[in-house]
């Protein structure tokens, strides 16, 4: 078998394919031939050394995957060769809230997905939609889990005719917006690309406004909803204080994350005259990907991917990503 091997901080020049023996599963585990992985901006953390949580050195990069199961080991009960499945970003994570025991996850402090076979929890695996490719499949297990907390994980989950604020066009965003039309909401989405934007009408989007033409988008926002505000932001972009500026009294910002890199502070005051809640999010559990799947298997959703890559070209893909301001994921298939 052949794996991608990297330590974080030393880019994709640092990427290393190599060759070895494939491990047998042990009591408990699965094998599984990987046949397509997808990256997102987690990715592009880990090579450049700014991941927030740990990553081992010469990990085998990538959370996301989809694959066969071709062997099992002793105990495993749910499983068994010829059967589709995806991991979990953290193994450990089966339900309930985030605990400090969930760490441990996939292409950071454990080995991840970019390789021709990976022996994995039979807990830490679920099933895909049966009319997903694998490479549709792939691009589950980050962006689509993180997109599914971020509309439904709060206890209180986007309703029938509430309105959702969705930032950008990366992967996150693409899946809220389908996901919140699914669960039946109106959808706001902000792009900086004249050229995304009928793109993001014909995913569904209600209303589109493009922040480079409309800087202060938060204003238009508000009068997108007659003043009101969005029930629901989801902020993938590091901008807390004009997502606040946004959202309705009562509603709801999850914050996913900056991809900008910067982090800029919060002024308490909104906080207050929103009354809103800013949950911070961590992907999502077993539980929320299986939920999520079930959806998705119901309203064949079908995910967005801008270009797929061969296993051999697994450092252009990351460059390409990097670079390449694509409009869904980018996929390495495996085989």
């Amino acid at each position: 078998m052949r794996s991608y091997h990297v330590t974080s901080g030393a880019g994709v020049d640092g990427l290393s394919l190599r060759s070895h023996e494939p491990r047998s599963p042990g009591p408990g585990e699965v094998l599984v031939a990987v046949r397509a992985t997808s990256l997102s901006f987690r990715e592009l953390l880990v090579l450049r050394g700014q991941y927030v949580l740990p990553v081992k050195p010469d990990v085998i990069p990538i959370s996301d995957g989809a694959g066969e199961v071709v062997a099992v080991g002793t105990g495993v009960r749910s499983l068994g060769p010829g059967d589709r499945v995806a991991a979990t970003l953290f193994p450990s994570w089966s339900d309930g809230p985030f605990r400090l025991s969930h760490l441990p996850q996939l292409g950071g402090s454990l080995d991840g997905m970019l390789t021709e076979f990976a022996v994995l929890p039979e807990s830490a695996l679920v099933t895909i939609p049966e009319h997903l490719s694998y490479a549709e499949a792939a691009t589950l297990p980050c962006a689509a889990v993180t997109a599914w907390n971020a509309l439904t994980g709060d206890g209180r989950g986007v309703q029938r005719g509430q309105t959702v604020l969705t930032l950008g066009s990366g992967g996150v965003s693409l899946f809220a917006l389908q996901f919140a039309k699914l669960l039946g909401a109106k959808v706001i989405a902000t792009t900086g690309r004249a050229d995304n934007e009928q793109r993001l009408r014909d995913l569904g989007a209600d209303e589109v406004v493009n922040y480079r033409d409309v800087p202060d988008w938060h204003v238009a926002v508000r009068e997108l909803t007659a003043g009101q505000g969005v029930d629901r932001v989801v902020d993938v972009a590091g901008t807390v204080e004009r997502s606040l500026r946004s959202v309705a009294v009562d509603g709801h910002v999850a914050f996913v994350g900056s991809v900008s890199g910067t982090w800029p502070s919060i002024d308490s005051r909104l906080l207050f005259g929103t009354a809103a809640t800013v949950r911070a999010l961590a992907v999502g559990s077993r539980a929320q990907f299986v939920e999520m799947n079930r959806a998705i298997a119901a309203h064949r959703l079908k995910p967005v991917i801008d270009r797929v890559f061969p296993f051999e070209e697994a450092a252009a893909a990351y460059r390409y990503y990097e670079s390449g301001n694509p409009f869904g994921k980018v996929i390495i298939v495996t085989g």
